[in-house]
């Protein structure tokens, strides 16, 4: 059984982190540019408006945060202060950042894609395969983590044999790279490509080292993927743009599903107000704890 925890109606809801240490659930609406915090005993809602876009989250040492915005790695101490102090690609300014997950060394992982949001916040196309992964650490070096590029960089989890497994949304597909010194990625395999449903958005593991997938681009679904690649299980989601997951809750026992209603059309969200909204659901297993920036 699904619920919809919060009738957040996200342009784009993104990058749902579980923070312990408050349990609380943290994440982004992108194209409506704020942060989200919700207490998950009192169903306690902060939110904070960002000058910008804003298009991930990860919890820090400090108890702050370090988000992704546009262009710029920021800190944010959920007063409201953010503090940019690095610059992803300054040479590329069609370019944006989009996924961003804190690595298990502590740095922050982003991806970055061409820019598809207008100034007005409407979509626009991608158009060309620019985006690239990065590693950002606390005194702002930001280093690429390989050549290859990406159409829409998404999904960043760390396996336990030491591999990342990434997805490029626009080629429908997820990889599996080898970590090497200083977060270099090699020896990139496919894990799953051409899976019918939607395309890949985020992902999150469980203890059991299976990825959960969020089916984006009506979608309408997560998918489970052993670590052999194999399509495990599909779970029908009441939204048709799922976008990234989290287990949370004091025995990381519940699956949290962001959304979003980015290009739908004013008739379908009339019939489906729900879209955007946060969902939670038990799925049988358990999930890890998030790393901190720092």
């Amino acid at each position: 059984m699904v619920d919809m925890v919060l009738d957040a109606r996200n342009v784009v809801g993104e990058s749902i982190v579980h923070d312990e240490r408050n349990a609380a659930l943290c994440w982004v609406d992108i194209v409506g540019r704020r942060i989200h915090r919700l207490a998950l005993p009192s169903g306690e809602l902060q939110c904070w408006d960002t000058p910008e876009i804003v298009t991930s989250i990860g919890l820090a040492a400090d108890g702050g945060a370090v988000i992704g915005m546009a262009k710029t790695v920021a800190r944010f101490d959920f007063a409201g202060t953010i503090t940019p102090f690095a610059e992803v690609e300054p040479d590329l300014p069609g370019n944006r950042l989009n996924e961003g997950v804190v690595a298990p060394d502590g740095s922050f992982w982003v991806g970055t894609m061409q820019n598809n949001i207008a100034p007005d916040g409407s979509p626009e196309d991608v158009t060309a395969s620019t985006g690239r992964l990065y590693r950002v650490t606390p005194d702002g070096a930001v280093t690429p983590l390989s050549d290859d590029r990406f159409g829409i960089t998404n999904t960043m989890v760390w396996t336990d044999d030491g591999r990342l497994i990434t997805a490029d949304t626009m080629e429908n597909a997820l990889y599996s790279y080898n970590i090497g010194p200083g977060g270099s990625l090699g020896d990139r395999r496919t894990v799953l490509a051409g899976f019918e449903r939607g395309l890949p958005d985020g992902s999150c593991i469980d203890a059991d080292g299976f990825i959960w997938n969020c089916r984006v681009v009506g979608g309408a679904c997560l998918i489970r993927i052993a670590p052999d690649g194999r399509v495990d299980r599909v779970v029908d989601l009441p939204c048709s743009w799922p976008t990234s997951c989290a287990f949370g809750g004091a025995d990381l026992s519940t699956l949290y599903v962001t959304s979003a209603r980015f290009t739908m059309d004013a008739d379908h969200l009339a019939a489906n107000p729900q879209e955007g909204g946060l969902f939670a659901l038990d799925v049988g297993v358990k999930g890890l704890p998030s790393h901190r920036f720092g």
